[in-house]
C-alpha cells in the first residue's frame, strides 16, 4: 500500500505541471487581456485613455512579457517560493485572497459531502431493500425534484422564505458587526448561525444523485450469486446486506471523489452569489470575466489538483472497502 501511495504521488508531478500549463494558457485564449477590460470600464465610466497610458499598464501589469516567460515567472513563484502572483483585478497577491476564501470554501463543501452522504446512503438502501414501496416511490419523488431544482433557485426561495418570516437574513457568512472583528466565541457561533443553510443547499445539490446511484448499485448487488447463496445458508438479513452488497454499492461513491471534489468548490458558484457567500466560486467568476490570468489560473490549478488528489484518495478507499481489489493486487 506504502509502495502504491508513493508511486501515485511521483505520477501527480507531471499531471499537475501539465494542468498548471493548461490552466494558464487557456485564460489567456480570449481575445484582450486585463489592461484591455479596465480601458474599456474606465471608457464606460467616462474617462479615455491615451496609446501611452495603455502601454503604461502594460508594463505596470507584466503584459508586455512574452506569454511563456509570464507562464514561468508564475509556476517558479509557486514552487520556489509559495507565491501565487498578484491578483491585477483585486491589486492585491493571489496568496492573500485565496487565504481569505479558500478555508470558509472548505469547511462547506466537505460539510456538504459529508452532510449529502449521511442523508443519501441510507435513504439509497431503503430504497433497493424497499423496492416498489410507498417509501421506495416517495424518495424516487423527491429525487426526482431534486435533481431538476436548480440550487440558486432554492437557495433565493429559503433566503426570501427565512427573512419574510424569520426576519434572519441568511446572505454571507457573518452579521454585519462581525464581518471585520477578530474571532471569538460569538463571532464562531454568529458563522454557525450562517453556515447552516449553504451547507444543506450545496450538500443537496448532490444528495438526489447519489441516492439514485447507491439504490441502482445495490439493486444490482442484490441480484447477485454470492447474496443468494449466502441468504440460502441462513445468513441474518442485515449481516448479510452491510458484509457486502452495500460495501460495493458505495464504491461509485468513492471512486467519484476526483472530480466531487473540484465540484463542490467550482459547481455552486451561483449559490453562492445568491447567498453573498466569501467563498472561492464568484471570485473565480469575476476573475475569469476580467482576465485576471494570475488569480484564474491560480484557481483552476488548485481545482485540478484537487481532481487529482480526489483520485488517488477515491483509489485508496477503494482498496480499504472492496476486498477484491486487495485480493487482485496481491494475486499479482
Amino acid at each position: 500500500m506504502l509502495l502504491y501511495i508513493i508511486r501515485r504521488l511521483l505520477m501527480l508531478i507531471p499531471i499537475l505541471i501539465l494542468m498548471s500549463m493548461v490552466a494558464f494558457f487557456l485564460i489567456e485564449l480570449p481575445p484582450g487581456d486585463y489592461v484591455s477590460f479596465r480601458i474599456q470600464q474606465l471608457k464606460m465610466s467616462g474617462v479615455e485613455v491615451s496609446e501611452d497610458e495603455a502601454q503604461r499598464l502594460m508594463i505596470q501589469f507584466g503584459l508586455d512579457k512574452p506569454l511563456p516567460l509570464r507562464y514561468w515567472q508564475w509556476v517558479s513563484g509557486i514552487v520556489l517560493r509559495g507565491n501565487w502572483g498578484w491578483s491585477l483585478q483585486w491589486n492585491k497577491s493571489v496568496n492573500e485572497i485565496l487565504s481569505e476564501r479558500i478555508p470558509m470554501t472548505m469547511v462547506i463543501s466537505f460539510s456538504a459531502l459529508i452532510f449529502s452522504w449521511m442523508i443519501a446512503v441510507p435513504i439509497g438502501i431503503y430504497s433497493a431493500t424497499h423496492k416498489y414501496s410507498i417509501g421506495d416511490y416517495l424518495f424516487t419523488f423527491l429525487g426526482f425534484i431534486g435533481v431538476a431544482t436548480p440550487g440558486f433557485l432554492l437557495a433565493l426561495i429559503m433566503a426570501w422564505l427565512l427573512f419574510t418570516q424569520l426576519g434572519f437574513s441568511a446572505l454571507g457568512l457573518f452579521s454585519k458587526e462581525y464581518l471585520d472583528a477578530p474571532w471569538s466565541w460569538a463571532k464562531f457561533v454568529d458563522l454557525l448561525k450562517h453556515l447552516w443553510l449553504p451547507l444543506i443547499l450545496v450538500g443537496l445539490s448532490n444528495t438526489a444523485g447519489t441516492i439514485r446511484v447507491v439504490r441502482n448499485n445495490l439493486l444490482d448487488e442484490l441480484n447477485k450469486q454470492y447474496v443468494i447463496t449466502a441468504r440460502a445458508k441462513g445468513l441474518s438479513e442485515w449481516k448479510l446486506l452491510f458484509k457486502y452488497p452495500v460495501r460495493m454499492a458505495i464504491n461509485p461513491l468513492l471512486s467519484t471523489v476526483s472530480w466531487v471534489l473540484p465540484g463542490l468548490v467550482s459547481s455552486t458558484v451561483l449559490i453562492d452569489i445568491v447567498l453573498s457567500l466569501q467563498t472561492v466560486g464568484p471570485v473565480l467568476l469575476r476573475a475569469t470575466l476580467a482576465q485576471d490570468m494570475y488569480l484564474a489560473g491560480s484557481i483552476v490549478l488548485i481545482l485540478s489538483a484537487l481532481t487529482v488528489i480526489g483520485a488517488l484518495i477515491g483509489d485508496i478507499l477503494l482498496v480499504l472497502v472492496d476486498p477484491r481489489i486487495r485480493f487482485g493486487r496481491l494475486a499479482k
